[in-house]
């Protein structure tokens, strides 16, 4: 074989090696800072959000400034109210919920206790009080490591709080210069592949803007459903609770399970009773019956159709590099790799424009 035909073979070989470098060191950088991508995808994720209705403005022959001016305008009237209204509630049963926890935890230990001690069973008597003791131990750990837990994760929220207050500026620019920014991204495309990064992007574009605008939608409609649910069975913090179901939504395949847990907690130790939890398994039956089969066909356009175990690989990869922005984006991009490597199945970066 000559070398003119090796250095052929060894080139492709090549760049996909050095792809291959790049994103290992991409992923590397990312979660060595991931707390500033965080911050960079919260505003990424508003501006997606906000620039159609800018587009909409714009095709009303309203500048983009302007237009700009009247979204802040409005925005700012919205957190005005939630500041005013939302913030003080949300951080009133949030302190209850966080003083009343070791009295939770202590009932459920005593629960567990009677439970012991008044259950004999007919075989395996060693084995289910081993089972209880351990279920028992593990209360106690729990409950010791409680407070370290709850604070560690308000510094979080805290953390993300300056994230909301820097992501206003973050978004105001990505608006404000999103045709330059554009402009600049194509200039550096390479000029015989233009049309076909372009064509992926819109692509992209389609299938992740579809998604992004429809689990907002779907994680508004499951926390109001939720909360409203837990308010008439009577368990206690159905706002929080409602609020953590609509963000579990947002994870496929397992949300429905962890958002059901805390509900669970709560009822069992307030009424004791089976009909309780089978309410709440009930309730949440239904409205996770409706979101999956009359809420998510209206409002999702276009369907990722990706495997579910590549799903939940990404779920799992991005949420814990980059925490809660990377379980939320971690469909987006899979969507983005799938889309891009048909392209590559088909041959298209390969062909001679």
């Amino acid at each position: 074989m000559s070398e003119h035909a090796e250095s052929r073979i060894s080139r492709p070989s090549m760049k996909w090696a050095a792809l291959l470098a790049g994103a290992v060191i991409l992923a590397a950088a990312g979660y060595s800072m991931k707390h500033t991508i965080s911050c960079f995808l919260l505003s990424f994720v508003f501006a997606y959000l906000l620039d159609p209705l800018l587009v909409t403005l714009e095709r009303k022959n309203i500048r983009r400034d302007y237009g700009l001016a009247v979204v802040y305008a409005i925005l700012s009237i919205l957190v005005f109210f939630f500041t005013v209204f939302m913030v003080p509630l949300l951080t009133s049963r949030w302190h209850d919920l966080v003083a009343s926890l070791p009295g939770y935890i202590q009932k459920l230990k005593q629960l567990s206790s009677n439970l012991r001690n008044g259950y004999e069973p007919s075989f395996g008597t060693a084995e289910w009080q081993w089972l209880l003791d351990s279920l028992i131990g593990n209360l106690d750990k729990m409950s010791g490591k409680l407070g370290a837990g709850v604070y560690s994760a308000a510094s979080k929220v805290a953390f993300n709080l300056l994230n909301l207050l820097l992501a206003p500026i973050l978004v105001f620019f990505m608006l404000h210069y999103k045709r330059e920014i554009q402009s600049e991204l194509v200039r550096w495309l390479p000029p015989n592949r233009k049309e076909l990064f372009l064509q992926i992007g819109s692509e992209i574009n389609r299938s992740v803007g579809g998604y992004i605008r429809g689990q907002l939608i779907v994680s508004l409609i499951v926390a109001v459903l939720s909360t409203v649910a837990l308010y008439f069975l009577d368990i206690d913090y159905a706002l929080l609770n409602g609020m953590f179901a609509g963000a579990a939504s947002i994870l496929p395949f397992i949300g429905v399970i962890l958002a059901t847990i805390p509900p669970l907690f709560f009822a069992y130790l307030k009424f004791q009773t089976f009909s309780a939890l089978l309410s709440v398994v009930a309730a949440f039956s239904v409205i996770y019956f409706v979101e999956g089969y009359l809420i998510k066909p209206l409002v999702f356009k276009e369907a990722m159709n990706l495997n579910p175990l590549v799903t939940i690989i990404f779920v799992m990869a991005l949420g814990e590099v980059m925490g809660f922005w990377g379980i939320l984006l971690a469909i987006p991009i899979a969507a983005a790799v799938k889309i891009t490597l048909e392209h590559l199945r088909k041959g298209d970066f390969f062909r001679v424009p």
